[in-house]
């Protein structure tokens, strides 16, 4: 007896943030979607730092319920070596995660997807019809498969598992990040982040308040074997020292500490191929200054499904045909060349020159517009011209750049 084959239109493999909002979108457009997670719950293990601007919000057309918010905060501050402190007042969202990613994938099945846990694709096969591609067989563990597709969209996070499977991309290069959950930690409603290289080497650390007095303190760093270490020291050299650590709501048991690896490299060379799209750290989309990346997965989400929806009502699955999905993203997600550009200069800087430039910022970041930027130039220029030689524009502009004009931090 043959072995059963379960069909669909979309196959969304992963069910974050951008998964969960790929298999929304794919419903809403009339598509049979089939969303799998290879975990046995969605939203855990929390990964990321938890937050979201308002203005991405707005740009999504998300009204997040009141249960998935922990806190609102009034936005950004950046503290530099030397303790230069210099915000962008720009309102958003600390998230609990969990909630949040739940939430979004039971959005889902009521717009008509199939949400199936404990799924883990492993292999995936091209199909064609009178010598045109016509979708994807894919084999994996658990009871829906095999599963014969016409569109894979894959949210797999940084794993990339459908790129691995048919070698569409080399392995990106990726950061590690690690956080605790402290409770009584003060604050005055910002996310406060730390570009401290003595502790976070090209990468830095933060404190992201949420309700009931906890707090996210956490770091990434390119120095991936000394994480938790370098994390530990900041803690005991700063005033979070005296704070309780304790196990976030999700969590049950084990190590307080959670966290992952972050791709840092920008989004992959090929974010699609014949029936298949890459969306959010699948594809490389975060912002490499910060390494935000929920609103740009929930984003290119967004584009992957309304790719999908006009290829299949064309009858058209090839790699040209969903060519569409990359122009989408280009058109809007951040300039990812200058920022990485700018981070690299960043990181060329000593902790005294970072300073400098940070002392040139105004108090307020979110309104510098051409002029301001003109001015922070010219007190560079003032007080210590060599740092021109360093490429201190493109650093200075990275902070810029980093608030993207639809998703803000």
């Amino acid at each position: 007896m043959s072995e059963a084959i379960t069909t669909c239109d979309v196959l969304v493999i992963g069910a974050g943030p951008g998964g969960g909002n790929a298999a929304l979108q794919s419903a809403r457009l009339g598509l049979k979607t089939i969303l799998i997670e290879d975990h046995q719950e969605i939203g855990t293990p929390v990964h990321c730092g938890e937050c979201i601007s308002d203005i991405a919000c707005q740009n999504l057309g998300l009204s997040l319920p009141d249960e998935v918010i922990s806190k609102k905060v009034k936005g950004i501050r950046v503290i530099f070596p030397d303790g230069t402190e210099k915000c962008l007042s720009e309102h958003g969202y600390v998230l609990e995660k969990h909630l949040f990613e739940r939430w979004i994938a039971e959005s889902a099945v009521k717009e008509g997807a199939t949400l199936s846990l404990g799924h883990k694709i492993t292999g995936m096969s091209k199909l064609y019809e009178e010598g045109n591609f016509s979708g994807w067989m894919c084999e994996g563990k658990g009871d829906l498969f095999p599963i014969k597709t016409k569109i894979v969209i894959d949210a797999s996070g940084v794993a990339s598992v459908s790129s691995k499977i048919i070698e569409l991309n080399p392995r990106g290069k990726v950061v590690a990040g690690m956080q605790y959950e402290l409770i009584d930690v003060p604050t005055d409603g910002y996310l406060d982040f730390y570009i401290w290289p003595e502790y976070a080497e090209k990468g830095y650390l933060w404190m992201i308040p949420k309700c009931d007095g906890r707090a996210n303190v956490g770091l990434v760093t390119e120095d991936k074997p000394r994480t938790k270490k370098a994390l530990d020291e900041f803690i005991e050299k700063t005033h979070f020292k005296e704070l309780e650590q304790v196990l976030p709501p999700w969590k049950e048991k084990g190590n307080p500490a959670f966290g992952g690896t972050i791709p840092i490299s920008g989004p992959h060379e090929n974010t699609h191929t014949d029936g298949l799209m890459l969306i959010g750290d699948a594809a490389g989309f975060t912002s490499p200054l910060f390494e935000g990346g929920s609103h740009l997965a929930l984003k290119s989400a967004v584009f992957a499904a309304q790719t999908a929806a006009a290829a299949i009502s064309e009858g058209d699955l090839s790699a040209s045909r969903l060519a569409e999905y990359p122009e989408l993203w280009k058109k809007e997600f951040p300039p990812y060349g200058k920022i990485l550009k700018g981070k690299n200069a960043l990181f060329n800087l000593s902790d005294d020159e970072m300073s400098l430039m940070a002392r040139c910022f105004p108090d307020e970041m979110s309104d510098m517009g051409v002029g301001g930027k003109a001015m922070v130039g010219f007190r560079i220029l003032l007080r210590k011209p060599g740092l021109y030689l360093k490429k201190i524009v493109p650093a200075m502009l990275a902070f810029g750049y980093s608030r993207a004009k639809y998703y803000g931090w």
